[in-house]
């Protein structure tokens, strides 16, 4: 039993300690800081706090404004502003500052190394100031607009900070728009709402479906069950949210999915999936007991395996997006820690509320049919789901690493497999099967499956983004310059909601023919690697993953953000507006 606890927890835990350790480490004095860059791709970026320091105080009667911004760090001049909590604007006076050609908003004037600035009058009472400024890195982060609050006394001449107001979705704080309070309240909301649905992938039908069949194996006590895996599900969540805060407080500009774009989880995502795949096709017991479903568990250990379900379940669907998620997630990640895990911990909430309230209403139990051996059946046929995800996640290290990463993967497969097989065979069994795992745990070091291995050979989906352009800041600004609209899709390949949607909907023959009508220029944003120049794109919207689908109008017009969800009536509708 020790052997085999030992070798799904190595399943599980490496793919993040690899992904810590993968990486060389790049210096980064530029950005201020000298720490190891744990993503060999990834440039380090400060924190905003740390990019642009506010400072207030009073000369005479006037109040001076001043910003300290980091080596490789700008301000955008167009966009101070200035306003009293109570919505009354109030003019700002800035210097001129350098002229710059932007890739979002075209010609305009942005400020490096320090910008002084006054207000041109004052309340003559004590009054909160909300001052807004927005900036981007030189390396290619653009930060969504920041809001400080300041508590000004003209009276006593002092000026004293009170904290910071997180925009929500990168709009920049105007009069009329709704308090922070009532922004976590409906990102909250987003949050419940993306959770549930996200028991709509695919990638979470079989656990959902075993944990359903424990229910009908234990009827007595389903609500502690249910419970137990509620709690497996969020905790989950907010560890991953935890350690996605960890990483980009140290600098690292990573959004949702972060995990994904390093080869080495993929492949262990793709082990772990098989070997629960021959779990439930009966080549090794361990993966029911570990979900809930054998009776052993039910009768002594039941509880830690709803828990254990619960954190599976969060694995299994780590590689999934659904509607609203992008939303919260977005606002959650310019959150102070502690609420942005309670929006993580509301999204975990969410996933497991469905079988949260089933496992809690006796009525809806009585409709799941009895025990019996059908449940056997069912196992079995809960395996190939697994083995589908297992061998689209082979494809996905194609796309990552080439042919030779996807070998490699698949050889690890095979050791895997060989190993559960070698513990059916008594102590001399068990110690050949770990020997067997402890090499296909080695694969996961081999320079095939480390960041960027065949990055280049194997970028894009030609099948799926046949004539697209490539994205790019540069070409997108011309396009916009000249006139031409624009669809941006950022997209990835190891986001099951994005390729459904570009299989279903935009490479459908009726939006190709419609982008070819209109003169539409189709972009993809493939970020299945690292690439900041995308993370940026997906900042400058308040995103933090994909899929995020832009459509820009002819003439420059604003861009419309399409929904995560599409069909063909409803991109064509889109860009037909």
């Amino acid at each position: 039993m020790f052997v085999r606890l030992s070798l799904l927890l190595l399943l599980i835990a490496l793919p993040l300690s690899g992904s810590l350790n993968l990486a060389s480490a790049q210096p980064a004095a530029a950005f201020g800081t000298a720490n190891p860059d744990p993503f060999s791709q990834a440039p380090r970026f400060l924190p905003v706090e740390e990019a642009y320091r506010l400072s207030a105080a009073f000369i005479g009667d006037q109040l001076v404004l001043h910003w300290e911004i980091a080596p490789g760090y700008y301000l955008y001049r167009h966009r101070f502003s200035a306003t009293t909590e109570a919505g009354a604007a109030l003019e700002l006076l800035l210097p001129p500052g350098l002229a710059h050609e932007d890739e979002y908003f075209g010609r305009v004037e942005v400020f490096y190394e320090q910008v002084e600035a006054q207000l041109a009058s004052l309340p003559a009472e004590p009054f909160t100031l909300l001052i807004t400024s927005q900036g981007c890195a030189d390396a290619g982060l653009c930060y969504p607009p920041q809001t400080e609050r300041w508590q000004i006394d003209p009276q006593r001449a002092s000026a004293g900070p009170l904290g910071s107001v997180a925009p929500g979705s990168g709009t920049v704080p105007t009069a009329g728009t709704a308090d922070a309070g009532t922004s976590w309240l409906l990102m909250a909301l987003f949050a419940l709402l993306g959770g549930a649905l996200l028991n709509l992938m695919p990638c979470v039908f079989p656990v959902l479906g075993l944990k359903a069949m424990s229910f009908s194996r234990a009827r007595e006590g389903a609500l502690w069950h249910g419970v137990s895996y509620t709690a497996g599900v969020a905790l989950s969540f907010v560890a991953l949210a935890g350690l996605l805060l960890a990483l980009r407080s140290g600098g690292q500009a990573l959004g949702w999915g972060f995990q994904l774009q390093q080869p080495v989880v993929i492949a262990a995502l793709a082990w772990l999936f098989v070997a629960l795949g021959l779990s439930l096709s009966g080549l090794w017991s361990f993966g029911t007991a570990w979900m809930g479903a054998g009776q052993r568990w039910t009768e002594r250990g039941g509880l830690a395996g709803s828990f254990a379900t619960g954190v599976l379940a969060t694995v299994v669907a780590s590689p999934c997006t659904a509607p609203l998620m992008g939303t919260a997630m977005g606002f959650a990640l310019l959150q102070p820690t502690f609420s942005a895990l309670s929006l993580f911990a509301l999204l975990g909430l969410g996933m497991a509320l469905p079988l949260l309230i089933l496992s809690a209403s006796p009525a809806l139990l009585r409709f799941l049919p009895r025990p019996g051996p059908w449940m056997e059946r069912f196992k079995e046929a809960l395996a190939f789901p697994l083995y589908g995800s297992a061998i689209w996640l082979c494809w996905v290290i194609g796309r990552q690493t080439g042919s030779s990463g996807m070998a490699l993967v698949l050889l690890g497969a095979l050791l895997i497999a060989l190993a559960l097989w070698l513990l059916r065979f008594g102590l001399g069994g068990r110690l050949a099967g770990a020997a067997v795992a402890g090499v296909a745990v080695a694969l996961l070091a081999s320079p095939l499956l480390q960041p960027g291995a065949g990055k280049g050979a194997t970028s894009g989906a030609p099948e799926l983004h046949a004539g697209a352009t490539p994205y790019s800041a540069a070409r997108l600004a011309e396009l916009r310059a000249a006139g031409t609209p624009v669809l941006v899709n950022a997209t990835a390949d190891w986001c099951l909601t994005c390729l459904a949607n570009e299989r279903v909907a935009l490479g459908s023959e009726a939006v190709q023919l419609h982008l070819r009508a209109k003169g539409i220029v189709y972009m993809v944003a493939d970020w299945t690697h690292y690439d900041a120049a995308i993370s940026a794109f997906l900042a400058s919207f308040g995103r933090n993953g994909v899929p995020l689908y832009v459509f820009y109008p002819a003439d420059g017009g604003e861009a419309r953000v399409l929904p995560q969800l599409l069909t063909p009536k409803t991109v064509i509708a889109a860009l037909s507006e």
